[in-house]
């Protein structure tokens, strides 16, 4: 694990964890953080599209979809806090095995934890114990994972890197999926295997990625205060960091909401399982997300090097949203099976756009390279608080204000003022 860094050079005196990296990564490396986030995308959606859902129905039928806001809602709440926490945490670490490793591997082995735990779950309080556990872990994962990108990649190569890191996103749902519905039944198994797939895919990373290590004389000193309050970033001091946030939260927002009931949607909506007898709604959202996952993994690829030939960043963001609103209209109003798998591809194409610049866009507006972590955790907050906001807000619009037409139609709307957003970023083209 002391292999020297990529990419990481010391320029003008400053310490190499802390310069801005100049050399190109290679496919080594680029594929060591790919498999680590593809196991921590199996980590989030294995659960989140399948596991929990099917648990929810089997403990409270009659109250599933309050049952299932529960516990996404707690869970996303700990990410919130978890996530920014680890990141800062792990910008101080001075470990000889580097900043960013450490942390990877003790968030792999408590993700893979708190999956172990919800195996067991019987009861809404059990579930939401070994959630918040799971998505502790999880997010330090994600921290560790997420900062990185800017540590080793040069900006020329940040969006081509990017698309080729995010397709293990896609790749996470359909596995993830594919793994708790076909290769092994029930959800005891399904969580079990789920946590051994997390930590086996993350040791490549600890292993042999490289991480330069910071020196106990280059830390910053250490205070509790000074600690918390780095926590805010003044947006009138930094607003193209702000609307960056701004942008993924609602982006993230309307991911959000679009996916939390899609089992369901399919089940009570789309009536899958009327539609082709002997067959379960899980089947369908297998075939869903394969038809996303497919179109996602080539517009993820292209359009990282589309951005990163062209340098710009914002116009792609705002084309990928709108076509991102385009499946809420869709399937607010023909929630029929052939509208689905076109809503899905559709859905793929401005998602997949969007993870590859957006994601090298916004580590061209962090603060300081002394703080990526922290920045970074911040960032993600924008992906997490979704998760806690999506629940109370889908879970009233499919309940009573007008059920999954209205949740769709609000998905739609979320999601364009969320890329429209990105046009006030003024330091990125």
């Amino acid at each position: 694990m002391s292999t020297p860094p990529a990419g990481a050079a010391t320029t003008g005196g400053t310490p190499s964890a802390l310069a801005e990296p100049t050399a190109r990564v290679g496919v080594w490396w680029t594929t060591l953080v790919a498999l680590a986030n593809l196991g921590l995308w199996m980590g989030y959606f294995g659960p989140l599209q399948v596991l929990l859902p099917n648990q929810a129905q089997a403990i409270d039928p009659a109250g599933k979809t309050t049952f299932l806001a529960v516990a996404t809602g707690a869970g996303a709440l700990v990410a919130v806090v978890v996530n920014p926490v680890a990141g800062a945490l792990s910008d101080r670490t001075t470990s000889r095995f580097g900043r960013r490793r450490p942390w990877a591997l003790g968030g792999a082995l408590l993700g893979a934890a708190g999956l172990g735990a919800l195996a067991g779950g019987t009861t809404l309080l059990a579930v939401v114990v070994g959630w918040c556990v799971a998505q502790a872990g999880l997010n330090i994962l994600q921290a560790a994972v997420t900062a990185a990108v800017p540590d080793q990649v040069p900006v020329v190569q940040r969006a081509t890197v990017s698309g080729w890191i995010s397709v293990p996103q896609s790749l996470g749902v359909v596995l993830g999926v594919l793994v708790v519905t076909l290769l092994v039944t029930g959800n005891a198994p399904g969580y079990l295997v789920t946590a051994a797939l997390v930590v086996a895919l993350t040791l490549p990373f600890v292993l042999a990625s490289p991480d330069p290590r910071l020196r106990p004389e280059d830390r910053p000193a250490w205070s509790w205060r000074s600690f918390v309050a780095r926590f805010w970033l003044s947006p009138r001091a930094h607003p193209d960091f702000a609307w960056a946030f701004a942008t993924r939260f609602l982006v993230q927002l309307g991911n959000a909401l679009a996916t939390l009931y899609l089992l369901f949607y399919l089940r009570d909506e789309v009536r899958y399982e009327q539609l082709f007898p002997g067959a379960k709604a899980e089947d369908g959202l297998l075939l869903v997300i394969l038809v996303y996952v497919a179109v996602t993994v080539v517009a993820t690829v292209v359009g990282g090097v589309v951005s990163d030939r062209s340098g710009r960043r914002k116009r792609s963001v705002v084309v990928s949203g709108l076509v991102m609103a385009v499946p809420g209209v869709t399937l607010a109003f023909w929630p029929t099976w052939p509208v689905v798998l076109g809503s899905a591809a559709v859905l793929g194409l401005g998602f997949g756009v969007y993870m590859s610049v957006d994601q090298a866009l916004i580590t061209q507006v962090l603060p300081t390279a002394a703080d990526r972590g922290r920045d970074l955790g911040i960032i993600n907050i924008a992906n997490s608080a979704p998760q806690v906001l999506g629940p109370v807000v889908a879970a009233p619009l499919v309940s009573t204000f007008g059920g999954y037409p209205t949740l769709y139609l609000a998905v739609a709307v979320v999601t364009v003022a969320g890329s429209v957003l990105v046009r006030n970023i003024k330091g990125v083209p």
